[in-house]
């Protein structure tokens, strides 16, 4: 069932055509060696010597990025447009990647296209072996990014970055291959590597404040499966000569921060001064069961939440911060305690110094209340009824009983995504027990195209401890889990899960408690899964969700909160009319970018959810990357439809985005909404300038700042009616 959030990209690049399922044609190069293609992360050094291709070279976004990026000194040689040819910006355009590749011998491909033309566009750079493929549409359907790493696992010479990725820029070589924004950048010596781009930004905006530049920043994007993940970076900092420390930016959803962790652990002990390395990790506050904004922000069955991603990272010996503002001053301390070549950092051109962010304190972990255990199903905007539920596995071959009340014990299967491997899997536990499920589960990841072998198959019935079941129990489970996957795949699927039983009586199984999960990008995006997404309950829908979700906002309320002493929001103020009265000073957030709206939401609990403050944030709200004026004056009206909320908390860090344009949101808000709460705005990145200049000149009650700390300080007393200590 759905995500809540919309899968489009504005684009107007030239449009590719559908490939659904198209099988290559090409042969691809392999090695002998069993993961080939390990040995193209050697290709994410970019720099001076990168030549660069634009595909979709022609469209209106490949066209300003690619003129940004030449102007800063990337090395575009050219770009692509299908059956095309001439010149465009000064630079050849060629009719097809095999052709850009032959003439202009590229290093590189920047994939401006939308949704629904990426996956061709990935595949034709894939046959033409460029040796790195840089994808940053949003909502690429998660089968299609299956199939193609399906394609990326049996050569060696492309690597992919993204999709939904910002990109991968080298501010030491002045190369850049995504969206951003480039005046935030500065030559320097810290490798960079983030999920989301908004914080990788906030990032890198604290380094270049504090006088301490970059080399290489890679955004692996916030999908399901990234085609480049953190222990990938990792391996290119450790072996790059410009790189003298590292930073990781992190959020909830799979387990690369976990591998991270342990490759950090035995770099450590294998190297003899190893570069300094810290992190921030978003999504404590984040709901059980939600999708955050990006795809891949949820917990799977047998992921590490927030809080253990936290403590592997701290466990390794990394340095953790909880908002990404800090680490300017946190990694000129930690260069400065490290022994490395500091006096190199400091003699390389540093953009203008401007006023620093508080530096770190003390380093605690940013959630002080315990972890809810983790729910199996995700709660999702496509709602199958139980019947539709029953109808769809009986088509396919899955007959649902009720749950039995006297099995001797009972198992859990089902097909799910094995993000670390790039691959579907087959997920199964030896028992069906919530409290038991999240620490017993285990993947058997199989090739997308091929799907699972009897061998892959086995071993999971094993697991299941049903390799010793009757025969026909074991025929049965083995034929179940074919047809799983044949809905899974058929029916592009997230989640296709089932528990199941052995009947004592009749020595077969008994199917029940099905949990479906849909990725709602196949239609969206791609017009596929029509007859799926008709059957979606629009009664469902609150007015609130509808009008989100027309806005393309991600909208989700908060439940009231519980502090950290034990005591509800209600209980700390002053005693309300009514015992079930909801508390009425809360937080609402308005952020643009789902890690930046993560971590928001986990530094106003940190700062402001004990004394002398008690507010915690009331939604998580993100505008999407290309928020319009428009855009945030619903923001407004969705937040203020909450009546727990007291003050507003407007917190922006521009890419694409930009401030000034922000600024005249909030401003049309004030005058089409009505907004009768105090508004704190905060914000930093693109126009920023301008932006406090449009805040300033409209003559509003509104509450400006650029400093991030300062401005949760201002949010915190207007929350509790007077002025308090920010806790920091």
């Amino acid at each position: 069932m759905l995500p809540q959030h919309t899968r489009c990209l504005a684009s107007k690049a030239f449009k590719y055509q559908s490939a659904h399922f198209r099988i290559p044609q090409a042969t691809f190069s392999t090695t002998t060696r069993r993961n080939g293609y390990d040995d193209t992360i050697q290709n994410l050094k970019i720099g001076t010597h990168t030549r660069v291709i634009f595909q979709g070279f022609t469209g209106k976004l490949a066209t300003a990025n690619a003129k940004e990026s030449m102007e800063w000194g990337t090395n575009v040689v050219g770009g692509v447009k299908p059956n095309g040819s001439g010149e465009h910006l000064g630079k050849p355009v060629l009719p097809s990647v095999r052709a850009a590749m032959e003439q202009l011998k590229p290093d590189a491909t920047g994939i401006y296209v939308a949704a629904h033309q990426a996956t061709a566009a990935i595949e034709e750079a894939i046959e033409a072996e460029v040796p790195l493929i840089v994808a940053v549409a949003e909502h690429i359907p998660l089968h299609d990014i299956m199939r193609i790493h399906s394609m990326l696992q049996t050569q060696s010479k492309s690597r992919l970055v993204g999709a939904n990725a910002p990109g991968i820029i080298s501010a030491i070589g002045r190369c850049r291959i995504g969206f951003q924004p480039l005046p935030t950048f500065s030559p320097g010596h810290i490798g960079i590597v983030a999920k989301s781009g908004t914080l990788s930004y906030e990032t890198v905006g604290s380094l270049t404040r504090a006088g301490v530049g970059q080399s290489l920043c890679i955004g692996v994007g916030g999908d399901v499966i990234a085609g480049t993940n953190f222990v990938d970076a990792l391996k290119v900092f450790e072996q790059d000569e410009d790189t003298e420390a590292i930073i990781i930016v992190g959020e909830l959803g799979g387990t690369t921060e976990e591998e991270a962790a342990d490759w950090i652990k035995d770099y450590n002990r294998r190297v003899k001064n190893p570069k300094p390395i810290a992190a921030v990790i978003g999504g404590f506050q984040a709901p059980p069961g939600k999708v955050m904004g990006h795809a891949g922000a949820w917990t799977g069955l047998g992921e590490g939440t927030s809080e253990s991603k936290y403590r592997a990272l701290e466990s390794a010996g990394v340095t953790m911060v909880d908002h990404p503002a800090k680490f300017g001053g946190v990694m000129k301390d930690l260069l400065a305690k490290s022994g490395r070549n500091v006096k190199k950092i400091a003699s390389l051109p540093q953009a203008q110094q401007r006023r620093s962010y508080h530096s770190l304190h003390s380093l605690r972990r940013p959630f002080a209340t315990p972890i809810a255990s983790q729910p199996i199903q995700q709660r999702r905007s496509l709602h199958l009824t139980a019947d539709q539920s029953s109808d769809l596995l009986k088509s396919y071959n899955i007959n649902l009983t009720s749950a039995p009340e006297s099995a001797p014990s009972s198992h859990y299967v089902g097909i799910s995504p094995a993000r670390a491997a790039r691959s579907p899997s087959i997920i199964a536990a030896p028992t069906a027990n919530p409290d038991h499920l999240h620490q017993r589960v285990k993947r058997f990841p199989f090739d997308y195209q091929q799907g699972p072998t009897p061998e892959v198959i086995n071993n999971a019935i094993a697991h299941m401890q049903l390799d010793a079941a009757p025969p026909k129990a074991k025929a049965q489970t083995a034929e179940l889990i074919q047809n799983l996957w044949k809905l899974y795949r058929e029916k592009e699927a997230i989640d296709a899960h089932v528990s199941l039983a052995v009947s004592e009586s009749q020595d077969e199984i008994q199917v029940y408690n099905p949990f479906l999960f849909f990725d709602d990008a196949a239609f969206k995006s791609n017009k596929r899964q029509a007859d799926l997404h008709e059957l979606r309950d629009k009664t469902s829908i609150s007015a609130t969700d509808a009008e989100a979700e027309q806005a393309g906002i991600v909208y989700i309320p908060l439940a009231s909160p519980t502090f950290s002493n034990g005591t509800t929001q209600k209980e700390t103020q002053t005693p309300p009319s009514s015992a079930a009265e909801e508390p009425r000073n809360l937080v609402g957030t308005l952020v643009n970018g789902a890690g930046l709206a993560l971590n928001t939401n986990d530094v106003l609990h940190t700062r402001l959810s004990s004394p002398p403050f008690s507010t915690t944030a009331a939604n998580f709200l993100d505008t999407g990357g290309k928020a319009t004026s428009a855009t945030i004056k619903t923001s407004f009206k969705l937040i203020l439809s909450d009546p727990r909320v007291s003050v507003v908390f407007v917190n922006i860090f521009g890419g694409l985005t930009l401030c000034d344009m922000i600024a005249e949101g909030i401003i049309m808000a004030f005058k089409e909404v009505g907004v009768d709460k105090p508004v704190v705005v905060r914000l930093r990145g693109t126009n920023e300038e301008l932006g406090q200049k449009v805040l300033g000149e409209a003559k509003l009650p509104i509450h400006a700042f650029d400093d991030f700390e300062e401005a949760v300080k201002k949010v915190g007393e207007l929350a509790n009616g007077g002025s308090r200590e920010l806790r920091n």
